[in-house]
Formats: structure tokens, C-alpha cells, sequence
């Protein structure tokens, strides 16, 4: 176990406890230990929210961070289901059996589920008295034993697969033409009308309401599926949108530089990088394209504002029934803004077209299957190169806000480096656990993040030293991380040299490779790179039955 994680795992809870009833005159017994909320958004670019500078209205999520910390240099993974296992193991996407989104294998690593390498927050958790809830995507294995009821959560109603119909349970993929959901581990049906991210939010209340008579604080996990395509959304969210993205993508991306930088979440010297090479110039789009492009960024906006106004819904209740003040709130995105198009995919786009249409009055229907597509994600990645499925930045550094008990710093904006791995550790000590060495009577891995409760609460100004070293692989796209340096290698197929050197203090955007004019300190990461190599038994080429 990290050195770091073991030290104040009861002092510190203790102490943040005693600061909060003595704070607190209302307190109850319960308040001791808080509870924790963890909300997930899904495919939430950079530069979307409203304290990121967008245009976009976030009132509900600018006021957690007004009472808590933004964290401008958080790291995810670059894909929905390895996030999904590292956030919940607090370990590489690998040792926790995710080393690629939808592939099943017989390999290390590349189980298609979570594995016994390790334990989930909600069964860590439960050892210390919580009750756990989820509402939303898992994304984590369709077998009976992969399910959330059997990874430590009490209550569970999710999506199993990566995306789903926002309305309904008309099934987007071939092999599972209706989707798949389940309640508590068993087979359940979605009630057609109902919109997802309205509908997991009343489950996520209706399990905490279950359960508020037994003196047990909750960790409650809202996944929303919200804003992953297909764009769909009531009318009344996205008309309050309407014609705000005439000026085309490209517009719009240069705009939102220049308002993350007026919010002060990037340097005022931050440049963009050129565009990806699948993105048409917008002056290159006839007048009726332009009109189907701005309606794809209209549902989009409609889609986050909706989301927004649910995490209202669920900040109001806890304020309603007593417990906000004692809920620890990280709100975060799970990875950069997506650039995936299926409808116009050659293996997933027959059966999609078959069951939905896209024409222009029709869009955002329940009817519709709508993507954004790589031209708006380059907007929603600014000032970052790339989007989701990348390993460069744009692909990986997403939202997160933290505010609640134990977080002593208020409206502040901070520039640590900080990744998904760092939550499970958090979540612990806060709640007075200890992650075990061996669980269900087998020997797992060791956490690979640090707590971030002695930087909320005051008591250091980092997270992480210069020496720790974060690394990433999934799907042949890999980096390095230690320090402000990176390695990043987005070559397929895989080629070790084909890594390239970037100083991330001086280069956000990854303009400038250094690898030739800083050998020594590439040669450093690249022998990190072989350490993590070793480590998770990586695979750089697909496996074959005979490996």
C-alpha cells in the first residue's frame, strides 16, 4: 500500500469529522462518517460547463465548484469502460481487467470485466458501514457475476452496456437489439418515455430515501449516460440554444479558448492545436449541412443543461432531508468529448440505420441516433489536441470538482496534477478505511493513486510529488506521465519510437516534441514506460489464441 494512503488514515477522518459537528451544531451521530456522492458525466468535454467558461448553463454544478475546488489538470482514461474500471478499483485499467473497451479475452488484462486483482470502492466501503447505490452505466461486463450486485453495490440500476437509447429500450448494437438493464443483479425493463438521466436520478433519491432510517452513511455512484450520443433530449432544453452555433465549430473552438482562459481555468498564452484531419473546414459545408451541424451542437447544449438541473434535483434533496452538508460531492467526466459517429459506421451503422433516421426534423427524437462527431469535440477539447479514444490530453483531461466535508478550500481554482486513480484512496480515508492486502480470500494489487484530503483540507499544497509517475495503455495508444513531462504515443500499429517528448508546463497543447532536443529526460520516461510494461503484461499487438 502507498506509504501516503496508510499514514492519517484515522487521524485525518477523525479530525475532519470533529471539525464538522463542532462547525455543525446540527449534526447528527450519522455525520460522523460522511457520505459521498460520486457523479459521473458522460463524454462531458473540457470546455463545457459553465465555470469552464461555456456558454452553456451549469448553474447547479458552477455552485459545487464556488463551494469546492475546481481541478483544471485531471486525468481519466481516454475511453468510457477503462475509466469505469479504474475509477472503481483505484488501479490501472489492466490489473483491473479492462486493457480494452468490448473486447473479452483469456489474457491478463484483457478480461472484458473486473477482475479479483482487486476491490471496488463499494465493497471497501461497505467494511465500514456504508450502504451503496448506483444509478446509470457499468459498461463493465454483461456476465451474472460482473454485475454491480455482486461488485459490492446494495442497490443497483444500470445500463450494461456502453450506450443506450435515452427514452426507451430500442437496443443500438445487433447482438443485443434491446437493452440490457438490470436491478439488483436481475434482468429489468426500462419504462419507455422515460429520459435516462431524469430516470437515474430518481433512483439514485429512491435508494437513499430507502435506506435514511438506519444511521448509515451512503456512497451513492450516479453514472449518467448524459451527454453520450445519440443526442437526444426534450425540446425545451435545446431551444434555449438555438442558433447560438451558426459560426460553425471552428468558431466556437477559438471562442472557447478565449473563455477558459477569461475564467482563468488555462494561461492566458495557451494556443490551439492544428485540428484532427477528419474535420472538414465549416466554410467547406453547403448551407444545409451547416444547419444539421448546428442542430447536432444545439442537442448537445440541451443535453448538458438537463443534466445540470438533475444534479439540482439531487443537491436540493440532500439539502431537503439534512445530509448535504455531510455529502462529500465529486462531480467529473469520464473521459475528453466524443468523436464517434456510428450511425455512419461500416460495422455498427446498418442495424442503426435500419431502427432510426436521422432526417433533419427528426433529430433528437427518440427516433434519432445524433453524434456530434470529431468537428464540435475539437471545441469541447480546447485548448487540447484531440478528443475521446486519444492519449493525448484532449482525449484525457476532463472536469472534476470536489466540495463537501473535509474540503477546507472554497472556490479556488488548482492547476495539480491529478487522475481518476487518486478517488478510490480519497474516498478511504475520509471514510476511515483501510484498502486490504487480500479480499475474498485472494491477494490483490496495491491502490496506485494517493489521497487528495490532505490537499482539500488545507494541510499540503500537492497531490502528488515530482517523482510520481502515472502511465496509461489502452487499445496501443499509451503515455507516460512524472512530473510536467509526458510521453505520448499514438502510433498504430504500436512502435516504441514512435513516442514523442512534451514539457506540459510550457506545452498544453502538445505542439512541441522534445525528444530529440531532451534525450536524457525521454530515455527517463521511456524506462518508466518499460516498468509499466513489465507490470501489467502489456500486450502491443492484438492477442492470438497461441500467445
Amino acid at each position: 500500500m502507498n506509504k501516503n494512503i496508510r499514514f492519517g488514515l484515522i487521524a485525518i477522518p477523525l479530525l475532519a469529522a470533529i471539525l464538522f459537528v463542532s462547525n455543525n451544531p446540527s449534526a447528527n451521530k450519522k455525520a460522523i462518517k460522511p457520505n459521498i456522492l460520486l457523479i459521473v458525466a458522460d463524454d462531458l468535454g473540457y470546455a463545457d460547463l459553465g465555470c469552464f467558461g461555456s456558454d452553456i448553463e451549469t448553474p447547479n454544478i458552477d455552485q459545487l465548484a464556488k463551494s469546492g475546488v475546481i481541478f483544471n489538470n485531471f486525468h481519466t482514461a481516454p475511453l468510457c469502460a477503462p475509466t469505469r474500471a479504474m475509477l472503481l478499483s483505484g488501479n490501472d485499467n489492466h490489473i483491473a481487467g479492462m486493457g480494452r473497451q468490448s473486447a473479452t479475452s483469456e489474457f491478463f488484462g484483457y478480461e472484458g470485466h473486473l477482475t479479483d486483482r482487486i476491490a471496488t470502492i463499494p465493497q471497501v466501503l461497505k467494511q465500514v458501514g456504508y450502504h451503496t447505490f448506483m444509478a446509470g452505466k457499468w459498461h463493465l461486463g454483461l456476465r451474472p457475476e460482473d454485475n454491480p450486485h455482486q461488485k459490492g453495490f446494495d442497490n443497483s440500476f444500470v445500463l450494461l452496456r456502453g450506450a443506450g437509447n435515452h427514452y426507451n429500450d430500442q437496443g443500438i448494437f445487433e447482438s443485443t437489439p434491446t437493452s440490457l438493464y438490470t436491478e439488483n443483479g436481475q434482468p429489468a425493463q426500462w419504462d419507455n418515455g422515460n429520459y435516462s438521466t431524469d430516470f437515474y436520478t430518481d433512483k439514485i433519491i429512491e435508494y437513499i430515501d430507502r435506506n435514511r432510517n438506519n444511521d448509515k452513511p451512503f456512497f451513492a455512484f450516479a453514472a449518467y449516460t448524459s451527454p453520450h450520443w445519440p443526442l437526444q433530449v426534450d425540446e425545451k432544453y435545446w431551444r434555449k440554444y438555438e442558433g447560438n452555433y451558426g459560426a460553425g465549430y471552428e468558431e466556437l473552438r477559438k471562442e472557447r479558448l478565449k473563455s477558459l482562459k477569461r475564467a482563468s481555468i488555462i494561461p492566458k498564452d495557451t494556443p490551439l492545436p492544428p485540428l484532427h484531419p477528419d474535420v472538414s473546414p465549416w466554410n467547406s459545408l453547403s448551407d444545409k449541412q451547416q444547419k444539421i451541424e448546428e442542430r447536432k451542437m444545439e442537442l448537445y447544449a440541451g443535453m448538458v443543461d438537463n443534466l445540470d438541473y438533475n444534479i439540482g434535483r439531487l443537491i436540493n434533496y440532500l439539502k431537503r432531508i439534512g445530509e448535504y452538508e455531510n455529502t462529500l460531492i465529486v462531480f467529473m467526466s469520464d473521459n475528453g468529448a466524443a468523436s464517434e459517429d456510428f450511425y455512419y459506421n461500416d460495422y455498427f451503422g446498418p442495424f442503426i440505420r435500419e431502427h432510426f433516421s436521422n432526417e433533419y426534423e427528426n433529430m433528437g427524437k427518440p427516433s434519432s441516433f445524433i453524434s456530434y462527431g470529431p468537428q464540435w469535440a475539437e471545441a469541447g477539447s480546447a485548448p487540447y489536441k484531440y478528443f475521446k479514444g486519444y492519449t493525448t490530453e484532449g482525449g484525457m483531461v476532463a472536469p472534476l470538482i470536489i466540495t463537501g466535508p473535509g474540503v477546507q478550500r472554497k472556490n479556488e481554482i488548482h492547476n495539480n496534477f491529478t487522475t481518476l486513480v487518486d478517488l478510490a484512496p480519497t474516498f478511504y480515508q475520509i471514510a476511515g478505511a483501510t484498502y486490504p492486502d487480500n479480499f475474498n480470500g485472494k491477494k490483490i494489487y496495491p491502490l496506485k493513486g494517493e489521497s487528495m484530503l490532505p490537499f482539500l483540507n488545507g494541510k499540503n499544497d500537492q497531490v502528488h510529488s515530482e517523482d510520481y509517475v502515472f502511465a496509461l495503455e489502452h487499445s496501443f495508444r499509451s503515455m507516460i506521465r512524472k512530473g510536467d513531462w509526458k510521453i505520448t504515443n499514438i502510433s498504430k500499429p504500436f512502435i516504441v519510437d514512435s513516442f514523442k517528448l512534451y514539457n506540459m508546463k510550457t506545452d498544453l497543447a502538445e505542439l512541441h516534441d522534445l525528444k530529440d532536443k531532451e534525450p536524457e529526460k525521454y530515455q527517463e520516461l521511456i524506462k518508466e514506460w518499460e516498468k509499466y510494461k513489465t507490470e501489467t503484461r502489456l500486450l502491443t499487438k492484438r492477442p492470438s489464441k497461441s500467445e
